[in-house]
């Protein structure tokens, strides 16, 4: 089976090291940032583009990409359709998430900071819609309670070689079978920048503590601002600190070392870490912004 890939950043990278010791790699495309895959396929002698293709930049290329199977993986660009016609059986996307719901960017940051319980990976058929097409496999990860953005994707370097696994066969094998999604209970979440961590004050102790860790490391993190600098925390975790009602939410009721104790509408959250926890003292009592 000749296959052309379309792959980014480590979950690219972990799928090109599996499906390039089963199968014949005919071409890779991927972006100028992934340089492990870059230098992987360097090293073994594989075609690779590098860049944005749209708009007819990788037209030259097309014809050596040719395939039975065009597979995207954590891709960060949007497919057009000279891309998915090298396909000659399927061009198929995994996305990291149960479709329908989650569509679109960072789906598994949006599980987590809607307080999921489930997500998962799906493999599907790619179409100019966005996640849209039919579904050819799906595998469901429970999400611990103390997971964050980084731990599922952990979990999905072992999730994505195998659910591809398992789709190849079955295209060799001629049993793969296509289920339309259910329109109806499609969900679209937007990509998500460095600017859109504002932690707002007002929300429950639960959504904040899924904000944050829903954006820790390797993400840039959920922050507030202190006399317009911006504070940066990786993890939150209820506190049995007390507090009165009318104090504001958002309210800053201890430092302890570097972490914050701030109190919202549903109870005490704990923070953290922050650079100089003392230097933040003179604020106890203070509403953070």
């Amino acid at each position: 089976m000749r296959i052309t890939l379309l792959i980014s950043g480590g979950l690219g990278y972990a799928a090109l090291q599996a499906l390039h010791a089963q199968y014949e790699v005919a071409y890779v495309f991927t972006d100028r940032q992934s340089l492990a895959i870059h230098e992987y396929c360097t090293a073994a002698g594989l075609p690779v583009f590098m860049g944005n293709p749209r708009g007819g930049r990788a037209r030259d290329v097309l014809p050596a990409a040719r395939c039975d199977v065009l597979l995207s993986i954590n891709y960060l660009f949007l497919v057009e359709e000279d891309i998915l016609a090298v396909a000659n059986r399927y061009a198929i996307n995994l996305h990291g998430s149960l479709l329908p719901k989650y569509r679109g960017r960072t789906p598994h940051v949006w599980a987590i900071i809607n307080g999921e319980k489930e997500t998962g990976v799906t493999a599907h058929l790619m179409t100019p819609a966005l996640d849209a097409g039919d579904i050819v496999g799906q595998r469901s990860l429970n999400i611990r309670p103390d997971m964050t953005g980084a731990d599922i994707l952990a979990a999905y370097q072992n999730m994505y070689p195998q659910l591809l696994g398992e789709v190849l066969n079955k295209i060799a094998a001629d049993t793969l079978t296509l289920q339309a999604q259910d329109e109806t209970r499609a969900t679209y979440f937007p990509k998500r920048t460095p600017e859109d961590g504002r932690i707002n004050w007002g929300w429950s102790r639960e959504r904040v503590r899924n904000w944050v860790r829903a954006q820790a490391p390797p993400y840039p993190g959920a922050y507030f601002e202190v006399n317009g600098n911006r504070v940066t925390v990786h993890y939150a975790f209820p506190s049995s600190l007390g507090f009165r009602h009318e104090q504001p939410d958002g309210t800053l009721l201890a430092v302890v070392g570097s972490d914050l104790e701030v109190k919202l509408a549903d109870g005490v959250l704990r923070i953290g870490p922050v650079p100089d926890g003392t230097s933040l003292r003179s604020l106890i009592g203070k509403t953070l912004s």
